[in-house]
């Protein structure tokens, strides 16, 4: 055949295939037989000699080769072109591109038919058609065969989309005929099991990894029977190949830029770790296989304090705290699935326990967490940009959470104090150095002088993240109580002053915490509201467990809201102030206090293993009195619009791409994205929900302010109630905090009326209905 002719019949190809695109995409039934459809989508795959059949290198075809003769390719339907057409043609193709163009709308078709096939939205004819096509293409064209050459071709966009349609028509057969491609079996098997001698992995990796998001992902199939047929037989290897692949040094060269094969290859596993994840949590399969990344996470987190790659680094963080919040896909909530499961949850304990081992020898200290912000359109910043911005906030948070999350899992499994209580402190101990020492630049860190801030400085700008690590500390907190209470039945005045000390020492007084958090969003009910119809969040388990807490433990809270009051941001350390064990030791004097006002929290490392470090409120006579009324300013004035800024950042989440921001500091905050609701009950909701917080300041102010300052001029800071001649209780924390709930109630209240809240409120509204009552019936005094 001349160059011509096999130019001519090339053409006649491509556009044959594009007219199949358009009658495929468009949904007009394939009216030729199944093998002129076959014919068009079977691959010209040219293997080189030397190669075995797993074809590690696969070769393009060379213009003439592979071009079928005229019968073999029905083209009566076809316009032939003319030769000044072929003429022009040729001008504008390259010889050698024409072949790579065929084959990806050749891929590009197999994967758009193996979808169209399975939706039950195509009329069954169609469908069938489909089916024996692709019979067709497995059985006599063997196309599985030539999709594997194609896996490890030097063209990436090509071996991207035969991994693609591979995975499709993987699936299609687990699916359609309950069996497992044997041919694609054979080459996994063999390319795990010879890592690492052979290193060219990423593209089987790929593969896996589709088939079983695509498992997952359908609503129809029987996934547990599947998905077990589909690993059942590659469990062992793939248990070897993480032990092959993690078991490294990963101090080599190979492993600090992210475009090495080493580093693909490293990125692949981790893209199929996680699928391996979500099948651990929604499909208890038993498998090693999904069990290896809890039984043996050491291996990750070495890794994770080598000198790999930061971005390879950031993966496997990200993915322990998706392990730790057993949240299996990115739109999975965080759940406690994990409960109803023994062996799970015996994996979560392992995990927990090996996270936990680490960071007691510092571990956390080996992590640098200043790799390069990613800027749109590049990875550099513009001329002139501040680019000392600190450490990555994102997984300065997640490595956080999982610290956090790892101890509260330890928590649960120990039936005594003493089993728990030094590993606590001692993992708190780093945790609050890490923390110290990555917000060291940030502005706001340099006022925190109290334990319970860090939690709300650290998490204020994700507020899942947020409401998970408060909800561990709470666990903790009273998991802690009720270990102290079972192994005595009446504890003395002095040791429960000794555990109010430690809790605030440690960073997880759970009162000191809830009023940390309300501050930084500025009392806002609004903003509470928006968490509770969230379902992006875990806020109203918190809530609920917090709410218990707080009914019974009134007298405590009471006790740090004072502290909030008379000494807020004064705190001192422990080598001059010991816990109080009687009613008048371990007090400041007024001018002390005014001294520590002005004192910053010290610069050196925090270590909890040594008392006289331990950072604590100061004890003072008279809780609820100031001497003079510019020491109350100082101390107490605190204006809702000076935590704007806190509010806004608040909103700002960072796995909601489409999340707009609605308020100018007094109007409330709900998230458009998290509302799990139609558009016009959001509209709805943010009107109910936010109509009664109109005059929320003038409210405060006239309620607090003395009688005869009620008319005075309202520009005036809240804590200038107080004269110097005239000395009153100060009680703005607590009507700051009780207020606020009191205004989430009454909104839960209006929107259950209106039949627009999204679950049923009632047990929270009883809560919060108690806990109005105690504060009312308290005498403020």
């Amino acid at each position: 055949m001349t160059f011509s002719g096999i130019l001519n019949v090339l053409i006649m190809k491509i556009s044959l295939l594009q007219q199949m695109y358009k009658d495929v995409l468009v949904g007009i039934p394939l009216a030729k037989e199944s093998h002129h459809y076959t014919s068009l989508l079977n691959l010209c795959v040219e293997q080189s000699p030397e190669r075995d059949e797993s074809c590690n290198r696969m070769h393009l075809p060379s213009p003439n080769s592979g071009i079928r003769s005229h019968e073999d390719i029905d083209m009566s339907d076809a316009v032939v072109p003319t030769t000044d057409d072929i003429s022009n043609s040729f001008a504008n193709m390259n010889s050698s591109f024409c072949p790579r163009e065929v084959m990806l709308l050749q891929l590009t078709l197999i994967k758009m038919m193996v979808a169209k096939a399975e939706s039950q939205e195509i009329e069954f004819n169609m469908r069938q058609k489909y089916c024996e096509i692709f019979v067709l293409l497995l059985k006599e064209a063997k196309i599985d065969s030539k999709l594997i050459c194609l896996l490890s071709g030097y063209d990436h966009l090509l071996s991207h989309m035969a991994s693609k349609s591979l995975a499709s028509l993987v699936y299609f057969q687990l699916k359609e005929e309950n069996a497992l491609n044997v041919t694609w079996l054979t080459f996994s098997l063999k390319t795990l099991s010879g890592f690492p001698v052979n290193t060219h992995v990423a593209e089987c990796l790929w593969t896996l990894t589709t088939i079983i998001k695509d498992i997952l992902k359908d609503t129809v199939l029987p996934k547990a029977g599947i998905l077990k047929k589909l690993l059942a037989p590659l469990d062992a290897v793939l248990e070897g190949f993480y032990n092959s692949i993690l078991f490294h040094h990963f101090d080599s060269h190979h492993y600090t830029s992210p475009y090495s094969e080493a580093a693909n290859n490293l990125i692949s596993f981790i893209d199929l770790l996680e699928a391996l994840l979500a099948s651990r949590i929604e499909l208890d399969l038993l498998l090693r296989c999904q069990r290896v990344l809890f039984l043996k996470v050491s291996y990750i987190l070495n890794l994770i304090s080598s000198s790999v790659h930061y971005l390879i680094k950031k993966k496997f963080i990200m993915l322990l705290k998706k392990c730790v919040l057993y949240k299996s896909r990115e739109d999975a909530k965080s759940g406690s699935l994990f409960l109803q499961n023994p062996s799970l949850y015996e994996d979560m304990l392992a995990l927990s326990n090996a996270v936990l081992q680490v960071v007691n020898l510092t571990w956390l200290n080996q992590i640098p967490l200043s790799g390069k912000v990613s800027y749109f359109g590049g990875s550099e910043a513009a001329p002139g940009d501040d680019t000392q911005g600190g450490s990555d906030q994102t997984l300065l948070r997640a490595l956080s959470l999982v610290v956090l999350k790892a101890l509260e899992f330890k928590f649960q499994n120990s039936a005594t104090e003493a089993e728990i209580k030094g590993d606590f402190q001692s993992s708190m101990s780093q945790l609050l150095i890490f923390w110290r020492s990555h917000l060291k630049s940030s502005p706001q860190s340099q006022l925190v002088v109290h334990h319970c801030e860090w939690l709300s400085l650290i998490f204020i700008e994700q507020d899942d993240d947020m409401w998970e690590a408060a909800k561990a500390l709470l666990l903790i907190y009273l998991k802690f109580d009720r270990l102290r209470h079972d192994a005595a039945d009446n504890l003395s005045q002095k040791e429960e002053e000794t555990w109010n000390f430690l809790t605030h020492a440690s960073g997880y007084n759970p009162h000191c915490i809830f009023l940390f958090l309300l501050e930084k969003i500025a009392f806002d009910s609004t903003v509470l509201l928006d968490f509770l119809i969230s379902s992006e969040t875990c806020f109203l388990e918190y809530l609920v467990r917090y709410l218990k807490l707080l009914r019974k433990d009134w007298h405590q809270f009471l006790d740090v809201c004072n502290h909030f009051d008379t000494k807020h941001g004064t705190f001192q350390s422990i080598s001059s102030v010991k816990p109080c064990h009687q009613e008048k030791q371990g007090c400041m004097t007024d001018d002390s206090l005014q001294n520590a006002c002005c004192e910053r929290e010290p610069q050196t490392p925090i270590s909890l293993a040594s008392s006289h470090n331990y950072l604590v409120f100061t004890a003072e006579q008279g809780d609820n009195e100031v001497a003079e009324s510019n020491q109350s300013n100082s101390l107490v004035c605190t204006d809702s619009t000076s935590l704007l800024g806190s509010l806004q950042s608040l909103v700002n989440y960072d796995s909601s791409e489409d999340s707009e921001l609605e308020s100018d500091g007094k109007e409330c905050l709900v998230n458009t994205k998290q509302v799990p609701l139609n558009n016009e009950d959001e509209r709805r909701i943010r009107e109910t929900g936010c109509c009664y917080t109109d005059d929320k300041r003038n409210a405060l102010k006239s309620e607090v302010l003395p009688l005869k300052q009620k008319g005075s001029s309202t520009s005036s800071c809240l804590a200038c109630m107080a004269s110097s001649d005239n000395i009153i209780p100060l009680r703005i924390m607590l009507y700051k905090s009780t207020k606020c709930l009191e205004e989430l109630q009454k909104a839960i209240s209006r929107l259950q009326r209106r039949n627009l809240f999204p679950y049923n409120p009632s047990a929270l509204l009883k809560l919060l209905s108690h806990i109005e009552k105690i504060s009312k019936n308290v005498n403020p005094q």
